[in-house]
């Protein structure tokens, strides 16, 4: 149990340096571009892949090519909602992003519909129906309000979307490790080429930040990879575990730590996305 605690803490550590990022006046194109660069070396190191299967699978490209372009461009969104949003939310709305593929299954992919399925989807709809309201303490006017439910459904959809185009990876007969890493490869090329573009000037503290990111978003995955591998027989325990674990880490970190204050009705969305992930989990 120790290695999914590792990966739910690991996860919650990215959003907690993005949200000082800021504060410290970190670039954040610099360090998700290093961050990338760390977590290919990792994935060399300790995954093990198999680059030339890549090369040898041309159907793989296309859909590395859009992880290469979505995966950069979700992290600078999800810095953005944990920025404006805070992390509480930011997190919730990344976990909840399991309904899209789950309606691709039912809708693309024909998988057959159970009503424990269909309550939990609705239970997920509804919570995230919630974590959009904003409080009302926020003025309409203000661009922040504008910006919270916006970079709020980037993450959820964002992320939603990388998980189909990484199972359907799967299918081309890539190993997982083989294909994270050239989504590695691609979204850290993308990143530098932008910042190329830009003529950014380089700092050692953006260099470290990025490093310290990259370790951080590639044992989130690493340590979830191990947990399925501990419990084979138990899936739905590590999704269930991951993701009501990081929400809860996520409340109690924002709430304590950076004095997140949540309306009623957004504490409402935590509590029916912790009870439809239960649904779905349960029903896999």
């Amino acid at each position: 149990m120790y290695v999914l605690l590792l990966s739910i803490g690991c996860s919650v550590a990215v959003s907690v340096l993005l949200k000082l990022a800021r504060s410290r006046r970190f670039d954040l194109g610099q360090a998700i571009a290093v961050n990338y660069v760390a977590a290919t070396m990792l994935t060399l190191g300790l995954l093990q892949p198999q680059p030339q299967n890549l090369l040898n699978n041309p159907d793989a490209w296309g859909l590395l090519g859009a992880l290469g372009l979505l995966l950069p461009t979700v992290f600078l969104v999800m810095a953005m909602a944990v920025r404006h949003a805070g992390i509480v939310l930011s997190d919730a709305a990344q976990r909840l992003s399991l309904l899209v593929p789950l309606l691709a299954a039912f809708l693309i992919f024909k998988e057959v519909l159970t009503t424990q399925k269909l309550l939990g989807m609705v239970l997920a709809f509804v919570a995230l129906v919630c974590l959009l309201i904003k409080k009302k303490s926020l003025n309409p006017n203000q661009p922040r309000a504008i910006l919270i439910p916006l970079a709020l459904v980037g993450v959820w959809l964002g992320y939603g979307i990388i998980d189909i185009l990484f199972k359907q990876l799967a299918r081309t007969g890539n190993q997982f490790s083989t294909s994270l890493l050239g989504a590695f490869v691609l979204a850290g090329s993308f990143m530098l080429v932008v910042l190329l573009f830009k003529k950014t000037l380089w700092t050692a503290k953006n260099v470290i930040a990025g490093s310290l990111l990259g370790v951080l978003n590639f044992g989130n995955i690493y340590f979830y990879i191990r947990a399925h591998q501990l419990f084979p027989e138990n899936p739905s325990l590590v999704f269930a575990s991951m993701n009501i674990g990081v929400i809860c880490a996520g409340t109690l970190i924002g709430a304590v730590i950076f004095r997140e204050r949540l309306g009623k009705v957004n504490v409402i969305g935590i509590a029916l996305a912790i009870a439809a992930m239960l649904l779905l989990f349960n029903a896999i």
